[in-house]
């Protein structure tokens, strides 16, 4: 089977599907969504990270690199399992349907988690408690050090880990020994839960693949501070005799921001991570690929070379590009994996480096419309897409395309467009919709919000913006739109999923 068949999609994170629990779920709407993707002629469901979100609720600062998102698992899933009731779920708040509030969510999810965990521990079986056990070993490579971890930051109120008593902090042994034994029923409960969400998740991507249904998941090239990741390997960041960063990740200024952005992500020590050949990657990315079927690499440019920012700087202005590992890791990371389901996020600042990176393994890159409206060599444009790319009417961090036309294109770009396309430019979501589907590149992607005719308001991210980011969902109306319809039709049109589509010219009925 080819690798990247030529196909489209839709960019939506579970976070943002309907549900009754006031956040997207692995339930009966993530299965419904997958059957909207399969009707519509689609081939590729992608989403942002799955990791559990913190402080700020973004899914690319996390508390693991490894772990799933707990406010993610279906509670009506509980109830299947036989952890939950109907009656727990009685009192379930009259939560908004059009975004997530996270400080709401939270610790309802976390309050009937735990009434879950207390029921399993009484009514599971031997067998369900065999297959616990046997998963926690499985994954104990991550899990340990993340449960524990989770446990602990519960304990502390939630404090940065930095924050914690300076043994625990430091990851001091005979301190995290006694913290087990104390903290054990809680560490369980933690492991309990990732088992839970990996097992909905898994039997999720079972029904989606058996629709046809490839998952594209979403890799962040650097990891939160406040993670088990950096607590549990300080070694391999740059980091203080307390455990704070040094240097700090970030991207110089650019089309988003003026003073760039700082991420505040600690920085990895290459010399280190090469020493042991990559084994936390190695480990990294065999564990997505057990959750999707291609990753995206965000911020792919900095494996070639890194925007490294005192941590003292207040903005992003003041920093230096610093190389990265580059083909080293990939080499490693080729060795372990055999193939490279990976998609190269090149956007920004990009050298020749980067694209021979990209280029010498064979990774597609992203081409996105919205950037592509100033002149005939712009590589954003159609005719310069190569095949080996994947197209966008916009990503998570632009304006939805409605947006974007209303609020940020100038005359300039308009006129450039229409003389482009030799037509005055009606629908402008539709009209980069089907430009992408007529693209050579062997895969397009689509953020449902153009799908669902959505302006600003459907806004997931804007970058540097702090607060009010990530809590889109759209309503289980959005289902029974035309779009999907529109979806199908341009899907067999321009031949991305051509053996499952017909359409009808007068009577005739064609198919490829």
């Amino acid at each position: 089977m080819t690798l990247f068949p030529r196909s489209s999609g839709i960019l939506l994170h579970p976070t943002s599907l309907p549900g009754r629990y006031g956040i997207g779920d692995l339930g009966m709407q993530a299965y419904r969504f997958v059957d909207w993707l399969a009707d519509a002629g689609q081939g590729v469901w992608q989403m942002l990270p799955l990791g559990p979100t913190s402080y700020g609720d973004s899914p690319y600062q996390t508390l693991s690199a490894f772990a799933g998102n707990p406010n993610l698992i279906s509670l009506d899933g509980l109830i299947d399992d036989g952890y939950l009731t109907v009656e727990d779920l009685a009192d379930t708040p009259d939560f908004p349907d059009d975004h997530v509030d996270f400080g709401w969510i939270i610790p309802f999810h976390n309050e009937k988690l735990h009434l879950a965990y207390e029921r399993f521990k009484k009514q599971a079986d031997a067998d369900a408690n065999a297959a616990f056990e046997d998963w926690c070993k499985e994954e104990a490579i991550w899990l340990d050090d993340f449960a524990l971890f989770a446990a602990l930051k519960n304990h502390y109120g939630g404090r940065p880990w930095v924050e914690w008593p300076e043994d625990e902090a430091l990851y001091k042994p005979a301190a995290l020994d006694a913290a087990r034994k104390k903290h054990a029923d809680a560490i369980k409960e933690q492991r309990w839960r990732q088992w839970v969400f990996y097992a909905q998740w898994h039997a999720l991507k079972d029904h989606a693949n058996e629709k046809g249904i490839r998952l594209f998941g979403d890799l962040p090239i650097f990891v939160a501070h406040d993670s088990s990741d950096v607590w549990g390997n300080q070694g391999k960041y740059y980091l203080d005799e307390k455990g704070y960063p040094t240097v700090i990740a970030g991207v110089p200024p650019d089309y988003f921001s003026p003073t760039g952005q700082r991420w505040g992500n600690p920085l990895y020590r290459w010399d280190v991570m090469k020493a042991d050949n990559y084994s936390w990657w190695k480990a990294r990315f065999k564990s997505i690929l057990s959750l999707v079927d291609y990753i995206r690499i965000d911020h792919f440019r900095g494996f070639e070379a890194y925007w490294e920012i005192p941590a003292s700087e207040p903005t992003a202005i003041n920093g230096q590009w610093v190389p990265g590992p580059a083909h080293d890791l990939f080499e490693a990371i080729k060795d372990e994996l055999g193939v490279l389901p990976i998609i190269a996020e090149d956007l920004g600042v990009i050298t020749e480096g980067v694209e021979k990176l990209r280029d010498d393994f064979n990774l597609p890159g992203m081409k996105v419309l919205q950037f592509a409206w100033s002149d005939p060599t712009n590589t954003f444009l159609p005719h310069n897409h190569p095949m080996n790319a994947v197209v966008y009417s916009g990503t998570h961090d632009n304006n939805t395309t409605i947006g974007w036309w209303l609020d940020e294109v100038d005359e300039g770009m308009r006129g450039f467009m229409q003389d482009y396309l030799a037509r005055e430019v009606h629908e402008i979501n539709w009209t980069l919709m089907r430009i992408a589907m007529a693209s050579p590149a062997h895969t397009a992607i689509f953020p449902m919000q153009d799908v669902l005719n959505l302006g600003a308001e459907g806004r997931m991210n804007t970058p540097g913006k702090e607060g009010g980011n990530w809590t889109w969902r759209f309503t289980e109306d959005g289902f029974d739109q035309e779009g999907r319809n529109r979806l199908a039709h341009y899907t067999w049109l321009y031949q991305r999923r051509a053996d499952q589509q017909e359409r009808f010219y007068g009577d005739v009925a064609v198919k490829s």
